[in-house]
């Protein structure tokens, strides 16, 4: 049961009967994503498909559910955000084996890892936690918005951070994109978290702007708190006063399981507000100036589908 915000949610009563939905989980391996998969496969959905890079722990999760749910159907599907040609594998790979989906959680991500660019030559937490995503939610929204017609509450779950209100004041350097944006810090420092909470106000501009252009899928943002898992740097765990400041207040350091369930309210509570970003459980988050900059939020539109036009094909 969540008491770590104001809101009250309990993941074993709350959440309704999921008869005859078709859920997908990127990074449903571990993490968050695997009490999320856990979760859901009590409240009797059809079919939980879960997309990550590593089958090894992607068996493991299959015979975690299938021992919990014998009854739902629990799928693996390798793919690696990092990869365009990846992502589109994968997705023509849902195309063909579902004809509904109910829920798309896109819950993987990385946070930290050395400089790098994603295969694609883009800064790489851009391209795995952002552009894979939105690549992703772009291939699969025909099928989304086909299961509108079967069913009206269809929802995608993209994971924020309220970190992301500590972005570089410019918002998203877009000219920096195609490099590992090694100059992106704050007195030369703190680069890994800058750009990591820059492709984290990407997702929440996305999020507001997926929702407006198809009012028919509700689409939402969620933090899930500071969560215990290898993910996490040691710095963050450790200090207190990052603690609270990156927790929204709350401070403390929750177990995947407390993280999971502000994703798990935002795909199957009520109350839930398409285009917004929330704080756990369910409360709307803290907003900067540059999260509500239509031109941004534009800007980053046009420019994510300038660089998938040569994929989607």
């Amino acid at each position: 049961m969540s008491h770590f915000g104001k809101k009250v949610f309990n993941v074993d009563s709350d959440i309704p009967d999921l008869s005859g939905k078709v859920i997908l989980v990127t990074g449903g391996n571990s993490g968050i994503g695997r009490p999320t998969c856990l979760c859901l496969a009590k409240h009797n959905p059809a079919k939980i498909i879960i997309a990550a890079r590593n089958p090894k722990t992607g068996e493991t999760i299959l015979e975690e559910i299938q021992e919990a749910a014998p009854k739902v159907e629990v799928t693996f599907l390798e793919c690696n955000l990092g990869s365009l040609a990846s992502v589109r594998d994968a997705a023509k790979k849902i195309l063909s084996s579902t004809q509904r989906l109910d829920i798309l959680f896109c819950n993987a991500g990385i946070l930290d890892p050395p400089l790098g660019l994603s295969e694609d030559g883009y800064e790489i937490h851009f391209g795995v936690n952002y552009l894979g995503h939105a690549f992703l939610i772009k291939l699969l929204l025909p099928l989304l918005l086909r299961t509108t017609e079967v069913q009206p509450d269809v929802r995608v779950i993209l994971l924020g951070s309220t970190g992301y209100r500590f972005h570089d004041p410019r918002g998203i350097v877009f000219k920096d994109l195609r490099t590992t944006q090694q100059n992106l810090t704050r007195f030369g420092m703190f680069g890994g978290m800058l750009r990591y909470f820059q492709s984290k106000l990407a997702i929440i501009l996305y999020t507001v702007e997926l929702a407006r252009r198809y009012p028919m899928i509700k689409v939402v943002a969620v933090h899930p708190g500071i969560i215990d898992t290898p993910l996490t740097p040691h710095w963050m765990k450790a200090n207190a006063l990052t603690r609270f400041i990156t927790a929204g207040g709350e401070g403390g350091i929750k177990s995947p399981e407390e993280g999971s369930w502000n994703q798990l309210w935002a795909a199957t509570g009520s109350g839930v507000i398409s285009g917004e970003y929330y704080e756990p459980v369910g409360i709307l988050g803290t907003r900067t100036k540059k999260s509500k900059d239509p031109e941004l939020r534009n800007e980053l539109w046009e420019w994510t589908e300038e660089q998938l036009k040569i994929w989607a094909v």
